[in-house]
């Protein structure tokens, strides 16, 4: 799969230290994927889960959400949000005309 905007991904992450491990993780599993539906990134990501249009990942247990749009055609994953659990629960990501 081939990431978009992975230097936005990064430069969010320094926001955040205790997840960059897993988001470069996370990366790298992304880059050697080839999913082709939501079934296929749940057999690696157990608790990923389509709400709306996008891909919401779990990062560190339940503290934060990674969120992404995939296109399973073009193998393109499109970076969103990176959110804390508080943010995620606002909604306010879902204004997004892509939700």
């Amino acid at each position: 799969m081939h990431l978009i905007s992975i230097r936005t991904l990064r430069e969010e992450a320094e926001k955040y230290p205790d997840i960059k491990k897993q988001i470069e993780s996370w990366y790298i599993t992304v880059k050697k994927a080839e999913w082709q539906s939501l079934n296929d990134v749940q057999k690696v990501y157990r608790d990923a889960e389509a709400v709306g249009n996008f891909t919401v990942f779990n990062i560190k247990g339940n503290d934060y959400r990674l969120i992404v749009g995939i296109n399973y055609k073009t193998k393109k994953v499109h970076y969103k949000y990176l959110l804390t659990h508080a943010e995620y629960n606002k909604d306010k990501w879902k204004n997004d005309p892509y939700f």
